[in-house]
């Protein structure tokens, strides 16, 4: 069984209304939508904005859904120049920008007394989500890179700098690196899945809500896409 997780209603909205013999349940205020896409097995769910939330989220998924693996889908700030609106990001690893204890020696980023705190995507998952953008989104750039996750929304030009060159980050968002932690320390396969909806600077305010629906567009196509091909790999 696949695990979904969208951080907005918006981001889930159409998969919900694509999937057939829907059982909902609740948890931890959220409602896990079981049921299937083209004859496959997932359980879809809203987590909310933010890591804790998309933490909790992941656990349940893992705990009362024993799912097989998880995919992050939704959308981000782009830290680099060819990275454009509308593009497309897979993680190829992820850390949380904002975790910092460098007061007690550690490197920005590191999460203390853990033994990883960058979190590889699953490299089958990769390769099935480039085959599926060739397929259903092949007019838009995809770009396979780091994903950095922090409980910040990015909307300065510095910031934007001291991210891309303090972490080598593709994109910028608020929940990935979260369902990723969650992920490997359950030894679940992942994928974080971003469609950018703005340029994480000066511009990103007025910018979001222009190209929100395009970005979830794409990726609603790609995960439908996604269901199918992947599944059939797995058997």
């Amino acid at each position: 069984m696949l695990g979904i997780i969208g951080a907005m209603s918006q981001e889930v909205a159409n998969l919900k209304s694509a999937m057939s013999d829907v059982k909902v349940e609740k948890a931890a205020g959220m409602e896990f939508y079981r049921g299937t896409i083209g004859g496959k097995d997932v359980v879809v769910v809203r987590s909310g904005i933010g890591k804790v939330n998309a933490a909790v989220c992941s656990q349940i998924l893992a705990d009362r859904y024993q799912v097989d693996a998880i995919v992050n889908t939704g959308i981000a700030g782009s830290l680099r120049n060819e990275i454009n609106i509308g593009d497309i990001v897979l993680s190829k690893d992820t850390l949380q920008h904002d975790m910092d204890a460098t007061g007690f020696g550690y490197s920005v980023g590191t999460i203390p007394q853990m033994d990883n705190s960058v979190f590889q995507g699953d490299s089958v998952m990769i390769e099935t989500a480039k085959e599926c953008c060739a397929q259903v989104v092949s007019e838009i750039g995809v770009h396979v890179g780091r994903v950095l996750s922090g409980d910040q929304f990015i909307s300065s030009k510095a910031r934007k700098a001291w991210l891309a060159e303090t972490f080598d980050g593709y994109c910028t968002e608020m929940e990935g690196a979260a369902v990723a932690q969650t992920a490997w320390l359950n030894n679940i396969p992942f994928l974080i899945i971003r469609a950018i909806s703005d340029k994480a600077d000066d511009s990103a305010e007025m910018d979001y809500e222009e190209f929100e629906a395009r970005a979830i567009e794409h990726s609603v196509k790609l995960m439908l896409a996604f269901i199918a091909k992947y599944q059939e790999k797995e058997r």
